[in-house]
């Protein structure tokens, strides 16, 4: 099966899905609505124009370094450990707290092993979908998700949900596609956490009923937003994808407007779906708006076309660099934005 076009998916997906919940990242439902109402979603960011946060580049650092490694555990761990030592010094916007403290353990020359802290939040789980596309076997997901997790976070909780979401985004791909719903099910009788158990019992239900995403978020205590804790953001990105798993949009601007924390949610979600749909489902639209850079859409075709070879031995073809020193003064802009966009929060409507 040629893979390219869904591992093409999900590093769009997640881009897009990003770009689109940025701009209303950490507001509450009802604030978000208060302050946008009933504008188009889209990834607009500033000017029409949308950019990503740390959830696409974490995806992106996850492919450079399987290609890196061909999938060998103790290689992908030390090129992935590598590469987020690089991304901290570019100096990222809107870094989450336990991430940041495992990356200022690697660069103080913490091992791999060392350097991840006891955290439950969603990190591992925005960027381990690639890995389920484009893992060989469920053996190969399963180490290669356990390392992409603890580099960062050795909650139990953060693995499985990262695990979770790795699993769903490979249903096409691995050529043995189930609904969504039994996937669900399935996932459930696997599941150890009680309350990721629970949560996703709860969505089955409320798939069975017809509800909608809101609904479900409300249903389970969620109406100011979704936080991102694991036991949160996974079962409501995988709500948004198992109540429209065709339609790429519908799935992504129901993720956003869950509110809360809309870009990593929506990630998740566009991640998901992107790597089940194909790259060629994604919106057109949407993707003359992503203005990224300087990982640009052309620089993520061209990953995904180094991770889609076959082979996975040692010749394959090296993957574009993450370009670094052009990221620093990007990131500058970005931040500067980011700061902009806050003191407009400080003004009404409330």
């Amino acid at each position: 099966m040629n893979r390219y076009p869904h591992i093409l998916g999900c590093l769009l997906g997640t881009a897009l899905g990003d770009a689109v919940g940025l701009r209303r990242e950490g507001l509450s439902r009802r604030r978000a609505e208060r302050m946008y109402g009933g504008t188009p979603l889209g990834p607009d960011f500033i000017l029409g124009l949308g950019f990503c946060s740390d959830d696409a580049e974490h995806t992106q650092m996850v492919g450079r370094a399987l290609v890196l490694s061909a999938g060998h555990v103790a290689k992908f761990e030390k090129e992935l450990s590598r590469q987020l030592k690089r991304w901290l010094v570019a100096l990222p916007a809107g870094i989450g707290l336990a991430t940041l403290r495992a990356c200022i353990k690697l660069l103080l020359g913490f091992g791999p092993k060392r350097s991840g802290v006891f955290s439950a939040g969603n990190g591992p789980a925005m960027r381990t979908a690639l890995i389920g596309v484009w893992a060989e076997s469920d053996d190969q997901l399963k180490e290669l998700v356990r390392i992409c997790t603890r580099l960062t976070h050795t909650d139990p909780r953060a693995e499985e949900g990262a695990l979770l979401v790795a699993k769903a985004a490979r249903l096409t791909a691995s050529g043995q596609y189930v609904e969504p719903t039994e996937f669900l099910r399935d996932a459930v009788g696997e599941v150890e956490g009680e309350e990721l158990r629970e949560s996703l019992q709860m969505a089955i239900k409320a798939l069975a009923a017809n509800k909608a995403p809101k609904e479900f978020a409300d249903s389970l205590g969620w109406s100011e937003g979704v936080t991102g804790y694991v036991n949160h953001s996974v079962p409501a990105a995988l709500y948004c994808w198992a109540d429209s798993p065709n339609d790429f949009r519908r799935c992504v601007e129901n993720a956003v407007l869950l509110g809360g924390d809309t870009d990593s949610v929506a990630a998740i979600a566009g991640a998901i779906c992107g790597a089940n749909v194909g790259s060629e489902n994604l919106p057109p639209d949407w993707l003359i708006s992503l203005a990224e850079w300087p990982r640009s859409k052309s620089w993520m075709r061209q990953l995904a076309e180094a991770l889609s070879n076959e082979a996975k031995v040692c010749e394959l073809p090296k993957p574009p660099g993450m370009r670094w020193l052009a990221t620093v003064p990007r990131n500058f802009v970005f931040a500067a934005i980011v700061l902009v966009i806050g003191f407009r929060r400080l003004l009404p409507p409330y």
